[in-house]
């Protein structure tokens, strides 16, 4: 039986979250240099993307590049960001074909002027797309995420535009980068690694989590679809009991 067959489209992950682990380690067990690692996983990005608009998943956020990431070698991080680049010039076609939105989250301002430049005209090219709100986490790091979003409050309570009795989940919820997003669904993380590195801490609250030993480059659209039929054999409870959701 086909896989794709064994999936509920009731019971989809809104949100759906990727950690998108193991390129580096992928090129070096292909002996090849790191940056062929990261271009490669590109491939997976279009695959995964494509799958995920066919299947009806509304949002997607993958976890493309994190705050920690500028402490990376230099000439690394040049070739990510030259690759990130490439992939939105090359994939505004396949965003514009599946009715994809893109949407952007993170301490933008640190790209460099020509990957902000690149990421803002594919951002307003898509922007009245419908069918699924891709997001990509750039120069993301949760904690920093709060931080501002703490800030921000403080400032609004001190200024008199937030009374401090009126903070709830609601309030932070709209001073985080994903304010236009649902909480998270389902988080996958590929390449074998059980830890979730900073990434939407707050969102994820109740969501399910896949870890998965494929590397990046090598998840496909079978491994997507094998994620999702485990996140549908779970139950969700939010806290409440077995017979409570029944």
């Amino acid at each position: 039986m086909d896989i794709l067959n064994t999936i509920d489209a009731t019971k989809l992950p809104k949100h759906l979250a990727i950690i998108m682990d193991g390129n580096g380690r992928w090129a070096k067990q292909q002996g090849l240099l790191r940056s062929l690692g990261h271009q490669s996983g590109t491939k997976s990005v279009k695959v995964i993307i494509e799958a995920s608009a066919k299947l009806g998943i509304e949002f997607l956020t993958l976890y493309a590049f994190s705050s920690e990431n500028w402490n990376r070698p230099k000439l690394e991080v040049e070739t990510l960001m030259k690759v990130l680049i490439n992939s939105l010039k090359k994939e505004l076609v396949t965003l514009q074909k599946n009715n994809i939105k893109l949407n952007a989250i993170g301490n933008l301002e640190k790209l460099p002027k020509s990957a902000q430049k690149e990421l803002l005209d594919v951002i307003n090219k898509t922007k009245d797309n419908t069918k699924m709100t891709l997001t990509l986490a750039l120069s993301y790091g949760s904690r920093e995420e709060i931080v501002s979003a703490v800030k921000n409050i403080c400032s609004k309570v001190k200024n008199n535009i937030i009374s401090i009795d009126t903070i709830d989940d609601s309030i932070i919820n709209e001073h985080l980068y994903t304010q236009n997003l649902p909480d998270v669904d389902l988080l996958i993380r590929t390449s074998g690694e059980h830890r979730i590195s900073n990434f939407l801490l707050w969102q994820i609250a109740y969501a399910e989590l896949y870890f998965t030993d494929i590397l990046w480059p090598d998840f496909k659209e079978q491994d997507l679809y094998e994620a999702i039929i485990s996140y549908q054999k779970r139950e969700r409870r939010f806290g409440k009991t077995s017979e409570q959701i029944k």
